[in-house]
């Protein structure tokens, strides 16, 4: 039974949850201060969070700074402010995904399971990688799939989860184009009726990472009016 930590400070929201995520046979536990939201969710073992932004104690971004330096799982956050900047930065924090409020509550079990779900493909993939398949490397940019470690010109960098998988599967696919929506659904698992603006962050964050200049990138292009392709040497 997958195990997920509501963090949110609104009971009758996070009773919602509760019960629509425990009808699909989840466990859930509420914790109400961010504060202690930040303890539990780094001691005891969670497959995923639920997680608020605004919050008593400790607000919801630096939870999620906390979370993702200590644990490796999916974090969906949901919260009812609308300004982009907020969303950018949890998601350049870590997240995996959020969702605004009001939400309907189906479509948050359908985000929840969607998460869970790319999570285990990708700790099944890395789990079953063979020494032939292990390293995937154009240009500058080198991945060791068994590892999750990626380097650039020969030194390591950091990716969080959904930027890690977002490379790969343009690395893979170089010099295909892919529209938001694709991308949308096959590193998030699900039809695109989220918010697509998730895609141009993660794309954007990538580029700080791997691009000399992320405002001309080299690799991660996009192709205006359709969406992004990953652009191998060859054709540089």
């Amino acid at each position: 039974m997958k195990r997920i930590l509501i963090i949110e400070d609104d009971i009758a929201i996070a009773e919602i949850e509760r019960d629509f995520l425990e009808i699909e046979g989840f466990e859930t536990e509420i914790v109400q201060d961010g504060a202690v939201g930040s303890r539990m969710a780094v001691t005891n073992d969670y497959d995923l969070i639920l997680l608020d932004l605004m919050l008593p104690g400790m607000s919801g971004l630096d939870i999620c700074r906390a979370i993702r330096n200590e644990v490796d799982i999916p974090i969906l956050m949901v919260t009812a402010r609308i300004e982009d900047t907020d969303k950018i930065r949890g998601l350049g924090l870590g997240a995996d995904d959020y969702i605004s409020k009001p939400f309907y509550p189906p479509e948050l079990v359908a985000r929840v399971k969607s998460n869970l779900a790319q999570y285990e493909r990708l700790k099944a993939k890395a789990g079953t990688s063979q020494s032939s398949d292990t390293i995937l490397e154009i240009g500058s940019i080198r991945i060791n799939r068994s590892t999750h470690r990626v380097y650039v010109d020969g030194k390591e960098v950091e990716l969080k989860n959904k930027e890690y998988e977002l490379l790969v599967f343009m690395m893979e696919n170089n010099d295909i184009v892919f529209s938001k929506e694709r991308l949308y659904e096959r590193i998030w698992g699900m039809d695109a009726f989220g918010d697509l603006k998730t895609v141009a962050v993660h794309m954007n964050r990538l580029r700080e990472k791997i691009e000399k200049n992320p405002q001309e990138p080299k690799y991660l292009q996009t192709v205006w009016g359709v969406g992004y392709r990953f652009r191998s040497p060859k054709h540089l």
